[in-house]
């Protein structure tokens, strides 16, 4: 039995690879809605994730898209 090695990326590599894809946000209203949810359930990282989805997706070409 023979084993041959499996080559994996490295973090790095993967990181670079998923720079590279584009990855399409969901709309604005869903986006509120996960903020509005996040919040009302005191989630504070996913407030803050939410939110800044929001902006992203309410204006990509200012925030460096």
């Amino acid at each position: 039995m023979s084993r041959s090695r499996i080559a994996r990326p490295t973090e790095h590599a993967a990181i670079r690879a998923a720079c590279r894809s584009a990855r399409p946000l969901p709309p604005v209203p869903a986006l509120m809605a996960a903020l509005l949810d996040a919040n009302a359930r005191g989630d504070r990282e996913g407030t803050t994730l939410a939110a800044h989805r929001v902006v992203r997706a309410a204006a990509p070409s200012e925030v460096g898209e």
